[in-house]
């Protein structure tokens, strides 16, 4: 706003100094000099004395000549006039002065303040709507990343920042629930763990007491080393079932996933990650083509489908030879099929079982980043909206299809 303020300080000098330049200009030349010396050629040419008639030229109000009846008043007169030697005699030719005409003055000066004013009032409207609300939104991102989750925002009645601010906030309610998830789980698998050891520690015991007694030939009769050594069985397979519930526990579904279901059209979901990909593609030199698809109505939430086919994209353009990624769509049994499509698939037939197992990495992934867990989410989510997903490897191509219910 102060360089704008500059700018037009600067701007009025200068428009006014040209302005001003100009007029002095025109005044120098007279153009009432002009049309004198048109009058005077005319005068001379003619036999006229006083002609009357001056409507063509615009700065003339009136030729007086010099005689014996006006010689007294000849040089008072309420016009600016100057006397010219014309054939002799002398003339009083009248003329209308422009030279303080300010009128050009106040309608460049009145143009540069409505827009300049104009500006400003812009400016203080970006300032109001748009910095100032930045000014306080800017510190949250940081304050996120430090891990400070119970910092609401403000609500703002900038329409520029509403739905930024909003996702924020869902955001930062989002990380809050995660961390508090992630602290119950780890409160809850601190309990199970003593709990474990300690129901573990009671057959332990046993097994150590019937073994020493057996050691020692604590028992002479038979039929005592026998029910020793069934108790000594009996307490094992109560170690194994502890074990097995361990075991299980640690397979349990460890991420929560929120799926919302409802309906939403097959063209909401691929344009969006179709927008998404085609200029990352291109940067990459990879071809995109997404295949001709008949809109249809499907079930599920319409989030959680385009983070499938994200997650399915990101795979394809990880693990594929940069050649060629397509989206094809097909239909059957009241299903829509959308399957990810890529070039250079050197994932083996026999691993194709395992890639939607959590933490499960194929041979073709040692010197890629990853967790794992991409195609698991995708198995999950697509599993909670009623749907499944399954992978094809077929002559040096993959293809991960997604199986949607229509409505």
């Amino acid at each position: 706003m102060a360089a704008v303020a500059l700018s037009a300080v600067a701007v009025f000098i200068l428009s006014n100094s040209i302005l001003l330049h100009l007029q002095k200009d025109g005044s120098k030349g007279r153009p009432y000099r002009v049309e004198a010396g048109r009058i005077a050629v005319r005068l001379e040419e003619s036999d006229f004395v006083t002609p009357t008639d001056w409507t063509e030229f615009p700065h003339i109000a009136g030729v007086t000549a010099l005689t014996a009846e006006n010689a007294d008043s000849f040089y008072d007169c309420n016009n600016d006039y100057i006397i010219e030697p014309i054939g002799g005699r002398l003339y009083r030719v009248e003329y209308i002065s422009t030279e303080d005409d300010s009128s050009p003055f106040w309608v460049l000066n009145g143009c540069l303040v409505c827009v300049f004013a104009g500006v400003l009032v812009l400016l203080a409207v970006i300032w109001v709507k748009i910095l100032r609300p930045f000014e306080k939104l800017r510190e949250m991102p940081f304050e996120l990343a430090k891990g400070n989750l119970t910092l609401p925002l403000r609500e703002s009645k900038s329409k520029y920042f509403g739905r930024f601010v909003w996702g924020l906030d869902m955001l930062r309610e989002k990380l809050e629930g995660q961390k508090k998830t992630l602290l119950h789980a780890q409160m809850e698998r601190q309990r199970m763990i003593l709990s474990v050891s300690h129901d573990i520690k009671t057959p332990l015991g046993v097994i150590e007491l019937y073994a020493k007694a057996l050691e020692k030939g604590l028992y002479s009769e038979e039929v005592k080393r026998v029910e020793a050594s069934r108790s000594i069985v009996l307490k094992c397979e109560e170690i194994k079932r502890f074990v097995d519930e361990i075991v299980g526990a640690s397979s349990e579904r460890f991420m929560d996933f929120e799926v919302t279901n409802s309906e939403f059209y097959l063209s909401q979901v691929i344009k969006s990650v179709a927008k998404l990909y085609a200029d990352k593609l291109t940067l990459l030199q990879t071809d995109f083509e997404v295949k001709k698809y008949s809109d249809c109505l499907l079930k599920g939430d319409c989030d959680r489908a385009a983070e499938v086919l994200q997650n399915l994209m990101e795979n394809a353009i990880k693990y594929g030879d940069g050649k060629l990624i397509e989206i094809s769509f097909a239909e059957e049994e009241n299903c829509c099929l959308i399957s990810v499509v890529n070039t250079g698939c050197s994932l083996r037939q026999s691993e194709l079982p395992h890639i939607f197992e959590s933490f499960w990495r194929g041979s073709n992934a040692q010197c890629k980043d990853g967790s794992g867990l991409g195609l698991y989410i995708c198995r999950e989510l697509m599993h909670s909206m009623d749907g499944d997903i399954f992978a094809e490897i077929k002559n040096g191509l993959i293809s991960v299809t997604s199986v949607f219910r229509r409505m």
